[in-house]
């Protein structure tokens, strides 16, 4: 069964993404009152093809899955009748057909903000950023942070799970760059460093740029107190985010999960733990909640591994959070397409439809969560390629229509036939990059 996990999470990634970006185009073309011929999914010979609502659009599931499209009624497409001119795409003002084209790339930025704002709202879990050893050299050791520092804030932007950590300094690859580190010691103490970043450091890496500057996750759960339940025997006994237990009744414990096996042996019994707060040694006395699990009889006080957390906001912080990581990926994607264009970046950073297939498949085995994250990044990724000023891109298309609004006539037959090879002559060359990419990770050692 799981052989079948990886292609049917692709079909449904795809199917999800290509049906959201042309139906952005349907409802932009039947609210400027453009009537759409056909929505399919898919390119090629039409293996399903139905029409369910009294406009006449043809609903249609095509052969080859790897795109869509949205046919509208064009005097460029066919002979159009007299009495149907005004609903033809080629007779709306140039400000119509500029909205029915962005409706697309925007129809997958919106997609992208509702499943953060959801996520946001439900809360997004994810791994703390406490980091390793920094490899002796790596800019992380050369800068003085040691392992089992929780990175708080880089360049001056908040991270709170690892993800923020890598989209922060994504944005750095390709350049030197000199960051402000805060980062909270093991003993709780917060303290400063200066992260020196080379040019190259990690520019064709991918996310394991962060290893190579010494910012790998630690290998070990802590025995750190993280999220604290209300009213569980933690919170009653005082215990606090961060605290890091060093004994349990005067026998050192090394690792969270020593820890939590002392507390699953002393159900009902009160315990003392000598915590490390902030530099000093705190004695609390807890006494774990009796459960029974599998008839057996456990103790447990309710409260989480610091190496894990959950970032959650009410409904309007949810929304802000959702637009800003949308706005960011967003713009992440430009940064990098502009440096893979000027060398700064390597062009081994590109992933073609294996790696998405991968990446799908990967993510949905994990479960939904990590899917939809994967969903709503790919939702982002999307939208800005469809922007590129590219011909036979929604983007090229904006372009015709911006120098027709400048010359105050649109491109000749000549000039769209012209653009439609360049295009199709740029997107082959980005698929087969893309793909060169995908082969070389799957050969790769």
């Amino acid at each position: 069964m799981s052989v079948l996990i990886t292609p049917i999470a692709f079909l449904v990634t795809l199917g999800v993404l290509i049906v959201v970006h042309e139906f952005g185009h349907y409802l932009a073309a039947r609210a400027c009152g453009v009537r759409v011929l056909r929505f399919s999914v898919g390119f090629g010979r039409p293996l399903w093809a139905r029409r369910f609502f009294p406009d006449g659009t043809e609903w249609v599931i095509a052969a080859f899955p790897i795109g869509g499209y949205v046919k509208m009624l064009d005097e460029h497409e066919g002979p159009v009748s007299p009495e149907a001119l005004p609903q033809a795409f080629n007779r709306q003002p140039v400000w119509r057909r500029m909205v029915i084209v962005a409706a697309g790339p925007l129809a997958n930025f919106l997609l992208a903000l509702l499943i953060y704002w959801g996520l946001f709202l439900h809360g997004m879990p994810g791994l703390r950023p406490v980091i390793d050893a920094p490899a002796p050299g790596t800019p992380a050791a050369v800068a003085g942070l040691t392992k089992g520092d929780t990175l708080e804030v880089i360049a001056g932007e908040p991270v709170a799970v690892w993800d923020d950590v890598h989209w922060t300094l994504l944005s750095r690859l390709g350049r030197a760059s000199q960051l402000e580190v805060w980062v909270r010691k093991a003993d709780g103490r917060r303290a400063v460093y200066v992260l020196r970043i080379a040019a190259d450091d990690g520019a064709d890496q991918g996310r394991a740029f962060l290893t190579r500057l010494g910012l790998a996750p630690a290998r070990f759960l802590q025995p750190r107190i993280g999220e604290v339940l209300p009213d569980s025997p933690a919170a009653a006994a005082g215990l606090q985010t961060g605290d890091w237990v060093v004994a349990v009744n005067g026998e050192p414990v090394d690792s969270w999960q020593a820890l939590v096996e002392k507390i699953r042996r002393h159900p009902g019994q009160a315990l003392t733990l000598r915590v490390l707060r902030e530099g000093r040694n705190v004695e609390i006395v807890v006494t774990p909640r009796a459960e029974t699990v599998q008839d057996e009889r456990i103790g447990r006080i309710g409260a989480s591994a610091y190496a894990f957390t959950t970032v959650r906001h009410g409904v309007l912080g949810a929304l802000v959070a959702g637009a800003r990581k949308t706005w960011d990926g967003a713009v992440l994607s430009v940064q990098l397409l502009w440096k893979m264009l000027w060398g700064e970046v390597s062009w081994r950073n590109l992933s073609g439809p294996v790696a998405i297939a991968d990446y799908a498949g990967q993510t949905a085995q994990m479960g939904w969560l990590p899917w939809l994250l994967f969903l709503a990044l790919l939702s982002v990724s999307l939208g800005v390629l469809n922007l590129l000023p590219v011909p036979v891109l929604d983007g090229g298309h904006l372009l015709y229509h911006v120098g027709e609004i400048i010359t105050g006539r649109p491109p000749s037959e000549k000039i769209l036939m012209l653009g439609q090879r360049i295009g199709m002559a740029l997107l082959f060359t980005l698929m087969l990059f893309a793909l060169y990419n995908d082969i070389n990770r799957l050969l790769g050692p």
